[in-house]
């Protein structure tokens, strides 16, 4: 039966009178006739026995009055599921994230985002800023979040700024890299966060660094600084104010404004349309805004 010829039957079978339930069903009485021979002919069966009190069930009508009610019960049931696919959030949620992100500030706007929907699965992969975007080429993720300068075509979304920190146990000012012997540990990677501190040394210094180690992980790299090998120049993403070292603000010195890096939510228009990443860029923007520099 369709779902009219369901409702019929069901109103029929609960106004036990051809007027009132034409009127319920807002029929005339000769069209609800009608109705009701063309349902029969379909089963092949009588399903009510008219009378001058009314309308009474057959053995035949009973079991189709408890197939139509049912069918209806299960229409509102998938109707509650496909209204819940459009008010929730389900499905997966694909990320590609800067791994300095994704180490220090990531976890606890996932936390949020888990705890908000729980019926959304995350699939997270991290790596160097030119790896996210091409994650994001290959269809590997929904999202990227990057550092630094890069070039995207899509929807870029600005998340924070953070500044950039010489960090030593014992300098106390930026100018006292000149006279120390202590190594300038460096970290190295793809991304043009090692070509912004080179260049930001050559605007500020006519000489390279007295003793230098290189290192590929920013996290050894603060290690090391912690540790008192020697000093180094690190975003305060990084840093959490507990940090029993020095934190000099590197400054450009033709502007005299701090050296920062920003953070990009990026991805292709499209996927921006899906439940998931809106209801995540939702809780990222609102972490975004609550964030201060990671020093103070």
């Amino acid at each position: 039966m369709t779902t009219n010829e369901s409702q019929i039957i069901k109103i029929l079978s609960e106004e036990r009178n051809m007027r009132k339930a034409a009127e319920r069903l807002f029929l005339s009485q000769p069209a609800l006739s009608q109705r009701l021979q063309s349902i029969e002919k379909e089963w092949g069966a009588q399903l009510f026995l008219r009378s001058q009190k009314g309308l009474t069930a057959t053995p035949a009508g009973e079991i189709v009055i408890q197939f139509a009610i049912d069918s209806i019960a299960k229409q509102e049931e998938i109707f509650e599921i496909i209204h819940s696919l459009t008010s929730k959030v389900h499905g997966t949620l694909k990320i590609a994230c800067a791994s300095i992100v994704g180490q220090n500030w990531l976890p606890m706007v996932l936390k949020d985002f888990v705890t908000k929907y729980p019926e959304a699965k995350i699939s997270l992969i991290t790596g160097w800023s030119s790896e996210i975007v091409k994650a994001l080429y290959d269809g590997e993720a929904h999202i990227g979040i990057v550092r630094g300068h890069t070039e995207w075509k899509g929807t870029k979304i600005h998340l924070f700024r953070d500044t950039l920190y010489l960090v030593d146990q014992e300098l106390k000012e930026v100018q006292d890299v000149l006279s120390t012997d202590r190594p300038f540990i460096q970290f190295k990677s793809d991304s043009n966060y090692y070509q912004e501190i080179q260049a930001w040394w050559q605007r500020h210094f006519s000489s390279s660094p007295r003793r230098q180690i290189t290192v590929d992980q920013i996290e050894t790299c603060k290690q090391m600084a912690l540790n008192g090998i020697g000093y180094a120049i690190l975003p305060s993403i990084t840093l959490n104010g507990l940090e029993k070292v020095n934190k000099i603000a590197l400054t450009n010195r033709a502007e005299e404004f701090e050296l920062t890096r920003d953070t990009w939510l990026i991805g292709y228009d499209s996927a921006f349309k899906l439940r998931q990443v809106e209801a995540f860029v939702d809780v990222v923007q609102e972490h975004a805004k609550k964030l201060h520099d990671y020093s103070d």
